[in-house]
Parts: C-alpha cells; structure tokens; sequence
C-alpha cells in the first residue's frame, strides 16, 4: 500500500501552493474542497514522517545496540511504536468516502409500538443533539410531527460541523446511524410494567454543500401548499405555509411546516430534496463501486435493526459490530464515541481486509 505514498506527497506540495492562490479563495466552494483535501492529505504527509521516523530511531538503536548492551533495552518499545506507526499510516490510505467532510440531515420516525416508538424518536433526538454539543457541532430543527404524548413521529434536523477535515467530518461519524433502533423498556403507558418493543427508524443523508451542486430542473418539481397543523390536527398557522415538494423524476417526496413562512418551509424542504438526491446518487454510486471502497458496515437496507437499547439491563448493543457495554444511561446523555468508533474501526478493519497485501 505504501507505494502511492510519493504521489500523494506531491499532491499535498500541490494543493499546499494552491490554497496560496487568492483566486482559490475568491470561490467559497471550491476553497472548502481544497481545505478538505489538504487537511486529509496532511494528516497521511505527518503519519508518513512518523512512519519514517520511527524506522530510523529503530535502525539507530539496534546499531548501537551492537556496541552497548544498554540500547538493547530500548529496541523492543522502538519496534513496537514502528509496528503502531505502520498501523496508523495503512489506516490513513484506505480509500475515504469522498462524502465524510459533508453536513447531515437525519430524520427520525416512529415506528412499531405506537406511542411508545415516537417517545423514543424524542429519546434518539436528544442523545444525537448532546452527541452534537459535545462534538461541537450545531444543530437546527427543520421539522417535526408531534405525537399526543410528546414524541415526534416523524423529526428532521440539520447537524453541521466545524471541521475541514474528513476524518472529523460530520458524515463520516453520523453515517452508521442510519437503520432501525430497537428499544426494550416498560413505557410510560404501561400500567402492568411489562417490558416492551418498540423500533424506530433513522435515515442519514449528507448535506449538499453548494444548491447547485445538486441540479434540479424546475419543472421537475411539483409544489402544493398546504396549512399547518399541530398534534391531532389543531391547527398552529392560519395561512398557507406548510409546503410540499414533489420531485416527480423519483416520486421522492418533501413536507415542511415548521417555519410560519412558506419562503422558509420551501428553503428547507429544498435542502432535504437535494440531500435526498445526493444520497440516491451515492448509493448508486456504492452499489456500482468494488468491494474494497463500498462500506461493509454501512449498508443501503434502512430496514436493518442495527441496535438494541434495552433500559432494564442498561444495557446497548450494536449487531453490526457486535459492540455491548452497560452504560445506556450515559449513551442516551450523548455518550455515543465508543459506539461509533466501533463502527470506524470494523469498516476500516473490512475494508483493509478487502484491499489485500501488504505494504
């Protein structure tokens, strides 16, 4: 694998000279893709001089250690810090999901257990929400459902991040999320206290960074108005703002109500259309792609239970990754980093696994 290091050196030297052009600054989209190149080439250029490095400490003392028995002491920790430079410098050049600098949308509907499915909606909402606020990263609520008891059965928010650089990118975190979450726990409705099981689903999508990045043609679109209605159907607007956009190409369909403005609803409902349409096109892309790029853990089947959060045990359980620890309290505050990088780690671990060989 190391051999493609060189080029890649070449192109960090490259993008470094471009991102010293006032002209590249000048285009806010293109500067953002030059950032985000540079800061995922910077992180391979740094690995490869620790990788270098490491080998010539390593040389150095199993030279001197020929002429003094006290540098022998010193080669097995040198040998070890080589074979873990070496593990991060492979890990760096699998190939990326040229998505994981990007934003998402994610929604979450209820799904089986009525009440109980869209109370845990709300549950799933505030743990990404804190998961967010510990990442540093922002959210915005673009809409909701409400349920009688105070879930949502259906709530989409925007997450964004602050970071040009992949690795720390909000898609490349958020987009093992996507799939059914399992929760077993007594519901607030139950007067007997039995345990139930209630699913909900969550859909990731990332976040088109330019409006016309996405191309949509106008008269592709079909656009009702409609007005606003809270829980039950009280109406909360008096006027026609909800609004619902229709791409007929894909029958993918978009419904906003949140903003008293019907100009704000039809903004955000166009954001998750292009979102939606991107996702369609990378999951076009991943099913065309060879083995060793398309994400082992990440699936394209939605209806996929990827998680069990069983409240009685306090117990969370990825099967995906065969993930399982005992603080289910803490994962629901935000907690959600091991999980994730679980995730990180098995996909990186399939994905060395597919490309073969060795250095």
């Amino acid at each position: 694998m190391f051999e493609q290091v060189s080029a890649l050196r070449d192109e960090h030297a490259r993008v470094e000279r471009e991102l010293s052009d006032p002209d590249v600054h000048a285009d806010a989209a293109r500067a953002k893709r030059v950032n985000r190149r540079y800061a995922e080439l910077s992180r391979i250029v740094k690995a490869h001089d620790d990788w270098v490095a490491a080998g010539e400490d390593l040389a150095a003392a199993r030279e001197l250690a020929r002429e003094d028995d006290a540098f022998a002491a010193e080669v097995p920790a040198l040998e070890e810090g080589l074979s873990q430079a070496q593990e991060r410098l492979r890990r760096l050049l699998i190939p990326r999901d040229p998505d994981d600098a990007r934003d998402v949308i994610m929604e979450i509907k209820a799904g089986e257990g009525g009440a109980e499915s869209a109370l845990f909606a709300a549950d799933l909402l505030r743990m990404y929400v804190q998961y967010a606020a510990a990442k540093g990263w922002k959210t915005e609520l673009l809409e909701r459902t409400e349920s009688d008891l105070g879930g949502y059965k259906d709530v989409q928010v925007a997450i964004k991040g602050s970071s040009s650089d992949p690795a720390q990118g909000v898609w490349a975190h958020l987009k093992y999320e996507g799939g059914v979450h399992r929760v077993q726990r007594v519901p607030a409705t139950e007067s007997q206290g039995r345990i139930h099981t209630s699913t909900t689903g969550v859909l990731v999508f990332p976040e088109v960074d330019e409006p016309d990045e996405i191309e949509i043609n106008q008269n592709d679109l079909k656009i009702d108005v409609f007005r606003s209605s809270g829980p039950g159907g009280q109406s909360v607007n008096t006027t026609d703002s909800a609004v619902r956009i229709t791409h007929v190409p894909t029958g993918i369909v978009v419904s906003m109500q949140n903003e008293k403005s019907q100009l704000q609803n039809r903004e955000a409902g166009m954001r998750v259309l292009r979102a939606r349409l991107l996702a369609r096109q990378q999951e076009e892309r991943e099913a065309a792609a060879s083995d060793a790029r398309r994400s082992q853990i990440r699936g394209m089947d939605r209806s996929e239970r990827i998680r069990t959060y069983n409240f009685p045990e306090n117990r969370i359980a990825d099967h995906r990754t065969g993930f399982k620890a005992y603080n289910l309290d803490q994962v629901m505050d935000g907690a959600l980093d091991p999980i994730i990088e679980s995730a990180i780690h098995a996909d990186e671990e399939a994905r060395l696994s597919a490309l073969g060989g060795d250095d």
